[in-house]
């Protein structure tokens, strides 16, 4: 049980990091490219497909005080990681950091927790992508079938 919360400590990581061999990084990705790349796992892609129904359905004209409120929000994480990577500088986002200071336990839920988050947003994106689809071939006369293009949680 003790050690489920065993904690990596920063010099063997540090050292794992530094190994050159098979399963070491390369540096390939400028400043630019992991400014957008972190932008885009912040903010998300929901952002650009859920904004619509979000303005003419539920919130109207408020929805630009939610997207000040979200931005903030968004800035608090990007400091966070900014942080996390200064003080433990190797691969590994959440679930290196979790390890290093909380422990194996706490950093194998925190890991499944990023697929499952992942995986939920993929196909919530989909689904919405699917409908503007849907709208794009409506003009054309097409159609893609409603079950392809909906969540099995909804119902016609």
């Amino acid at each position: 049980m003790a050690n489920l919360f065993a904690r990596k400590p920063l010099a063997r990581l540090m050292a794992e990091a530094q190994e050159v061999g098979e399963h070491s990084l390369k540096r390939s990705l400028g400043p630019i490219n992991l400014i957008a790349l972190g932008i885009g796992g912040i903010i998300g892609a929901g952002l650009f497909v859920r904004t619509a129904a979000a303005i003419a359905d539920r919130a109207g004209p408020s929805v630009v005080l939610a997207f000040i409120v979200a931005g903030i929000g968004c800035a608090f994480a990007g400091l966070c990681y900014a942080e996390f990577a200064s003080m433990i500088p190797v691969a590994g986002s959440a679930y290196t950091y979790s390890y290093a200071t909380m422990g194996e336990f706490v950093a194998w839920i925190i890991g499944w927790d990023l697929i499952l988050e992942y995986a939920v947003a993929a196909s919530t994106v989909s689904i919405a992508w699917s409908e503007y689809a849907n709208r794009v071939l409506d003009w054309f006369g097409l159609r893609i079938p409603y079950q392809w293009t909906h969540s099995p949680f909804e119902h016609d």
